[in-house]
């Protein structure tokens, strides 16, 4: 008889096995891209920027310009003592105005601190300093302008016998007609400089201080977009 003792064939020891089947894992509902939001819109303009005697935004007026080519800018001239009502009257959006103002219901932001300046004839004994002097100032004519920003009272000087000027460059004129002295920040000095005068920077006199201005409770997108660049951001600054 033959022998049965050979191996069984592979695969035949027992019951198949089920095949895997790869379980997927079920999709969620896909990610929507988020909206694109368009920027708002900006107002047409104007944006109207007051400007107080002797201020000198032009290079901020030429960035704005850079920046901002279709919309214009347009440069209302105040007077210092209209520095809060512009704004009440709503005859401004921004401004360049000294302190110290009403600041109430206004941003405000420091710009720069002016010397204190004396403006003599230009003839005057007074020119031989560098710089002068309370002191230095005794026995002269302090003429005082309406339009006065300071409101310093020097020892020792004396007050004219005539009305005060109206202005401080009818003020600077007198003083360029040999009578008398004025005392003025250096920008409004130089703004009604003359041939006829001469200017001496007064020691340990208050500074006068320049601001940018600018309603609190007015949303506006030009507003702050002039403030950014007399700040120093660039076109790409955050805010």
């Amino acid at each position: 008889m033959a022998k049965s003792g050979g191996k069984s064939p592979r695969g035949t020891g027992g019951p198949k096995r089920p095949a895997r089947t790869a379980q997927r894992t079920p999709k969620g509902p896909k990610k929507q891209a988020p909206p694109v939001v368009a920027p708002p819109a900006l107002p047409p303009g104007p944006l109207r920027v007051g400007v107080i005697p002797g201020a000198t935004p032009g290079k901020w007026i030429d960035t704005w310009q850079e920046r901002m080519p279709r919309i214009p800018l347009q440069v209302v001239p105040i007077a210092v003592a209209d520095g809060r009502r512009v704004f009440d009257d709503d005859e401004v959006d921004v401004a360049l105005v000294r302190l110290p103002l009403d600041t109430d219901g206004l941003h405000t932001i420091p710009l720069y601190d002016e010397v204190t300046v004396v403006v003599v004839p230009v003839d005057s004994h007074l020119t031989a300093a560098d710089e002068l002097a309370a002191d230095d100032l005794a026995g002269e004519v302090l003429i005082t302008p309406a339009d006065d920003v300071l409101g310093l009272a020097v020892p020792g000087t004396t007050a004219p016998r005539f009305a005060p000027p109206e202005t401080t460059e009818e003020a600077i004129a007198t003083v360029a007609a040999g009578v008398g002295i004025v005392i003025v920040p250096m920008s409004l000095a130089r703004l009604h400089q003359r041939k006829d005068v001469d200017q001496r920077p007064l020691r340990d006199a208050p500074a006068s201080r320049v601001a940018i201005a600018w309603r609190a409770d007015a949303a506006n997108a030009l507003v702050d977009t002039f403030v950014g660049i007399v700040r120093g951001r660039t076109a790409n600054s955050s805010r």
